[in-house]
């Protein structure tokens, strides 16, 4: 056995992916990875350590819909990049036993799914939060059930609305002065429903694009692979995913406690 892949809940993700590290193997870990960006400086080490690849199961990245989002917005399909705007939601409250409603599991909407919406901008921008001036944040029984979040990057504003306690729905727009960019399923694609790209620029042109055969788990294991075995950068590095975990510390503390 080469690699490792570590789904336990998440306040024991660094714990196992260290030790799998430390036991030889390519690790492969659930979102988050860690609880605290302030994490990362061992799993960076422990990596380095090793010699061997680490990285956040974070599946959206490698998706055609998101690398095809990127090509859009850096090249300018929708002029300069204004705001960008997602939704992320579910409804768990009957599932009471479920990882993701347990505080000492470090469970929570913000990291279960608001990772995404997080990243998502993120990863299509290649900017990184400057500010996070407003975030309302809601818990229940201890863990975070929804959040209202507005950010500021350096040159476009961020709007998120996080629930695990509100009618399934996921969406991202990418908001330019020339043009219009959504995601209609970003994160569950073709799961939730058909993962489809719509581009509407100024003159009012719409161009849809659709990937229905596409499945990013299986991209993800494959890169991983190709990464592990030949050396080949991997599309979700540490550096990537450290990155979403202080957007997602910044959200918290902006939030106020529990």
């Amino acid at each position: 056995m080469d690699a490792v892949y570590v789904p336990l809940p998440n306040n024991l993700h660094v714990e196992w992916t260290l030790k799998a590290l430390k036991a030889g193997k390519h690790v492969l870990c659930e979102k988050p990875i860690a609880m605290q960006a302030s994490d990362f400086d061992a799993l960076e080490a422990g990596a380095k350590e090793a010699g061997k690849l680490c990285a956040e199961a974070y599946m959206i990245v490698h998706h055609p819909q998101f690398i095809r989002a990127r090509e859009l917005v850096r090249s300018g399909a929708i002029g300069k990049l204004v705001h960008v705007d997602t939704v992320f939601s579910y409804n768990n409250a009957g599932d009471v036993t479920n990882i993701r409603n347990k505080a000492d599991m470090g469970g929570g909407g913000l990291r279960d799914i608001g990772v995404y919406t997080f990243g998502a901008a993120r990863f299509v921008s290649g900017a990184e939060p400057v500010s996070v001036p407003y975030a309302k944040v809601r818990y229940g029984n201890g863990v975070d059930v929804f959040a209202q979040v507005a950010a500021d990057f350096p040159e476009f504003t961020y709007s998120a609305i996080v629930s695990i306690r509100m009618q399934p729905r996921q969406e991202i727009t990418f908001h330019g002065d020339k043009g219009l960019l959504r995601l209609t399923c970003p994160f569950n694609a073709n799961l939730h429903d058909l993962a489809e790209l719509v581009l509407e620029n100024d003159g009012q042109r719409v161009v849809t694009e659709r990937w229905p055969a596409a499945n990013h788990y299986v991209l993800q294991v494959e890169n991983f692979g190709a990464s592990a075995t030949t050396g080949a950068a991997y599309p979700c590095p540490l550096a990537f995913s450290r990155g979403t975990q202080v957007m997602m510390d910044m959200v918290f503390e902006a939030g106020g406690p529990a």
